[in-house]
């Protein structure tokens, strides 16, 4: 992520969001959109990049791009859209036009410029902010490829050795075994991890300044940022109410009515904020699974509640790494968050959660390869942790396998703060977060 520094609050009307962390010097540190990025442009006329701010979708780009335009900075911009929009088209290709979004016409501009064009790889849109109904006149379709990125993984941050693939596993047959690894990665450095988030901006940085950066990032959501969308004001203090509720319930189904009561907010303000946050990539649901579109399984449909970085969550409880050790329910949640925001940016495909009526659930579904996976996330890794997350999947999958809703065994995974990687007699995979990549 870019960072960018805070400013003091602003008063209505919302101002234009400004960058939340200073910039940085570090070199660049490769991310799993690189190669995505690439392919994109050899495909599609322009690549719409959206993502979190100060996620590195900027910096991913300048990777590649040959020419920029700074939409939120460059103060002659709007000026020329106005007599000569052409212009600002004009550059190097592939040529990044940075938060576009703010001025939304460079969409249809650069929409019409790939028509005329007729060649992959012209335009890069990078934006932190997803365009409300009639930011723009046509959806791009035909001529953008999308790409969503997020804070880093524990891979791209070094955390996790790689030792065992993601897509590897989901392609693995029946009987197939992961030959045994062990991870240097141990509970308190997974607590640190956590608390100190994955920001690039904060790479190099010490815990205690990542964590005040986390908390800044809130303070800038919840005083700018939550207006930008569609220009109106929130009161700050109920954004942050509502932060910390998120907080408290990441990783869960916490519904919108216990949201509203833990915040004395209404249901409808509730509804309204939560959606101003995902417009910024801030709040983000984990979505209920369907097995398949004629199946009969009785699925629970609430979502999972997740917010863009696990820390954030912990930033908003005035948390640290040792508030975490200090409390191992909050910590499984964050833990089971990361699983789920890694998953999802390693499989390059949504990630679900599945809980029949009966009370069988599954932490993650993701479809890899035309194969399900089921994953149950445990921080723990003692011989009966383990025995019940295995039991859990086997459970769940005799029923989603008796329903006829695959032609393919799912691959079983429990996923562990610690302890070895390995499969056990009964197939089910058991694999450490310090080796999981993609």
């Amino acid at each position: 992520m870019n960072r960018e520094n805070m400013t003091e609050t602003p008063a209505a009307p919302a101002p234009k969001p400004t960058p939340t962390v200073p910039p940085t010097s570090a070199p660049y540190s490769p991310r799993l959109a690189d190669q995505d990025l690439q392919d994109a442009l050899r495909r599609a006329g322009g690549v719409l990049i959206t993502g979190p701010k100060a996620c590195g979708k900027t910096e991913t780009a300048r990777q590649i791009a040959q020419s920029t335009l700074q939409a939120d900075t460059d103060p002659s911009l709007a000026r020329q859209l106005e007599i000569l929009p052409d212009l600002a088209l004009q550059g190097a290709t592939p040529r990044l036009i940075d938060e576009w979004q703010v001025h939304p016409i460079l969409w249809d501009l650069s929409r019409h410029e790939i028509d005329r064009r007729r060649e992959p790889g012209q335009f890069i849109l990078t934006g932190s902010t997803a365009p409300g109904a009639g930011a723009a006149k046509h959806s791009g379709a035909g001529r953008f490829a999308r790409l969503t990125m997020g804070t880093m993984t524990f891979l791209e941050t070094g955390h996790s050795d790689a030792t065992i693939s993601l897509h590897e596993l989901a392609k693995s047959a029946p009987g197939e075994e992961i030959a045994p690894h062990a991870s240097r990665l141990t509970i308190p450095d997974i607590a640190q991890r956590l608390a100190f988030g994955g920001w690039p901006g904060n790479l190099g940085l010490t815990a205690k300044q990542a964590t005040e950066n986390n908390r800044d990032y809130l303070e800038t959501i919840a005083a700018v940022d939550i207006r930008v969308p569609d220009d109106t004001y929130r009161d700050p203090q109920r954004v942050k109410r509502l932060l910390v509720a998120l907080a408290r319930g990441v990783g869960t189904e916490v519904t919108t009515s216990v949201l509203a009561r833990d915040t004395d907010l209404s249901r409808d303000t509730v509804r309204e904020y939560l959606d101003s946050l995902a417009r910024i990539f801030v709040a983000q649901n984990q979505s209920a699974w369907r097995p398949h579109l004629r199946s009969r399984v009785p699925l629970r449909e609430t979502p999972k509640r997740h917010l863009a970085d696990p820390a954030l969550a912990v930033a908003a409880l005035h948390a640290d790494a040792d508030a975490l050790l200090g409390d191992l329910e909050f910590f499984g949640q964050a833990f089971e968050s990361q699983v789920v925001h890694d998953l999802g940016f390693m499989s390059r495909q949504e990630v679900y959660h599945a809980r029949g009526a009966d009370g069988l659930e599954v932490d993650a579904v993701v479809e890899i390869s035309g194969r399900t996976v089921l994953v149950e996330v445990k921080l723990g890794s003692s011989d009966v942790t383990i025995d019940t997350a295995a039991t859990h999947l086997q459970a769940f999958a005799r029923r989603y396998l008796e329903a006829g809703n695959t032609r393919h065994a799912p691959v079983l995974v429990v996923v562990t703060g610690g302890g070895l990687s390995y499969t056990r007699p009964d197939g089910v995979h058991v694999v450490t977060f310090g080796n999981l990549g993609a």
